[in-house]
């Protein structure tokens, strides 16, 4: 190696590494080499097309994935002795996206590079143009379409063929058809098939997005600093940013309130919602179990067909048989009524608890006839009129008669005095103010100016008396 070629290759791989940074360039620890990644800048709204599903080929059906980056052109490059005075650098181009058709029309192109500027240090052309003019010069255009083929080449080979980069006159393949050419082998294609191709290519775009994003300044609509991106997050449907601290708090206050249906975006009238991979970053592993229950359980009570088992002590979802009114709790093994959620009846009527009479007639007036069917099947015939007659009289009871106070008997006064005789424990109580009264002296209550019933013993007659007249 000459002193001059020696000079030339270390200021070139010095000015390289300080263009570009280590995702860009990676310099060879033992040889006088190196590799390059290179990301295409892509037109806005650039799309890739595939036909079918990601594995069938299907005719009738396809996917359209838009993005902002493809997985990069990967140049791996080894400079010789006599580099750049005699030999070209000795390099490898692959590619996970572009067919070894297009990769060798690029390969040439580098040697045509070459051999313009024979005898100059070349690596930052080879690197611009492969940067700025690979999709002009392979032809390619949005929608991207791929498509798996088969190609012979010694030896059979899968590859993906981009229908719509066909090669103009101006561009490596020539007159010469896709057959018809002979591959480079410096020319290689990184992918196992088409599946895994569109997988590497929607997760590389995914994290190129994220790095662009966590390096840039973003003003939080709520408490209106500057942060980076990093220090933000932005809802996806509605690309709202705010600050990961805001964002922290709101997120708890809902969740600590049972709100989990409310982590949506805070700006107004935005109906974007927060993911659960975007809680779980922000709120501890306490709150996010909360979350995550209570949003398996919102999403549980909207299904018909599951009930939880009624011990309060286990809760447990469970899956109700179509037409059958019995569950049995998988946890628990209780098994129970699904309709009334006591212990299974068999083909007995529910019974009706006391609490629920008033809602049980309520309903059943309201009711059409086929929802009365559907009680009278439940709880039976016999079982709905007692309830009505049993509420009828509990609200007569009330409306017409007082509760002694020491024993509870309903007791109705037709006439008479103030001065009330329990016919159950024959306890005396006052009617005005249902106080119990002395059995030694009764009437003392209503003599007793500090009596709250003072000169009140015949209050109730005198104004019937007035009534009737």
């Amino acid at each position: 190696m000459s002193s001059q070629d020696k000079e030339a290759q270390e200021d070139e791989l010095l000015a390289l590494a300080s263009i570009y940074d280590e995702d860009e360039f990676k310099r060879a620890d033992s040889a006088q080499g190196g590799e390059t990644r290179i990301c295409l800048e892509l037109p806005q709204n650039f799309k890739i097309f595939v036909r079918g599903s990601p594995t069938e080929c299907l005719q009738n059906s396809g996917y359209e994935y838009t993005i902002c980056f493809l997985p990069p052109l990967v140049l791996n490059f080894e400079l010789p002795p006599d580099y750049p005075s005699v030999s070209p650098p000795v390099f490898t181009l692959s590619s996970k996206w572009l067919s070894p058709t297009q990769l060798t029309a690029l390969c040439k192109h580098l040697d045509n590079l070459w051999e313009e500027n024979r005898g100059c240090v070349v690596l930052f052309a080879w690197m611009q143009f492969l940067k700025e003019e690979t999709l002009a010069y392979l032809n390619i255009t949005s929608p991207y379409e791929l498509k798996l083929c088969h190609r012979e080449t010694g030896q059979r080979r899968t590859s993906v063929f981009p229908l719509n980069a066909e090669l103009d006159g101006c561009g490596a393949a020539g007159a010469a058809t896709a057959q018809e050419e002979i591959l480079d082998e410096r020319a290689v294609q990184d992918v196992e098939s088409l599946s895994s191709l569109i997988g590497e290519i929607l997760d590389f775009d995914q994290a190129q997005q994220k790095k662009c994003f966590n390096s840039k300044i973003f003003l939080c609509s709520i408490c209106f600093s500057e942060k980076l991106g990093s220090e933000c997050m932005y809802f996806m449907e509605c690309r709202h940013i705010y600050c990961k601290s805001c964002l922290k708090d709101y997120f708890e206050i809902q969740i600590r309130d049972g709100q989990v249906h409310c982590l949506s975006c805070p700006e107004p009238k935005c109906s974007s919602v927060a993911t659960p991979g975007q809680v779980k970053e922000l709120v501890g592993e306490e709150l996010f179990a909360r979350y995550d229950r209570l949003l398996l359980q919102s999403s549980l009570d909207l299904m018909a067909d599951v009930v939880y088992c009624p011990r309060p002590c286990c809760q447990t979802p469970v899956m109700q048989e179509p037409g059958c009114t019995m569950g049995i709790c998988s946890s628990c093994n209780y098994a129970f009524c699904t309709l009334c959620k006591m212990t299974y009846h068999g083909v007995s009527p529910c019974k009706v608890t006391a609490e629920k009479l008033m809602d049980l007639r309520n309903e059943y007036q309201e009711a059409d006839e086929a929802t009365k069917i559907f009680l009278e099947q439940r709880y039976g015939k016999r079982g709905i009129r007692k309830a009505l007659e049993e509420l009828e009289s509990r609200e007569w009871l009330e409306k017409n008669s007082k509760a002694c106070p020491r024993c509870g008997t309903h007791i109705e006064k037709l006439d008479g005095c103030n001065k009330m005789t329990c016919t159950g424990c024959r306890q005396y109580f006052c009617w005005l103010c249902m106080g119990c009264l002395s059995r030694a002296s009764p009437y003392g209550h209503f003599n007793d100016i500090s009596s709250p019933c003072f000169n009140r013993l015949f209050q109730a007659m005198n104004v019937d008396a007035e009534d009737e007249d």
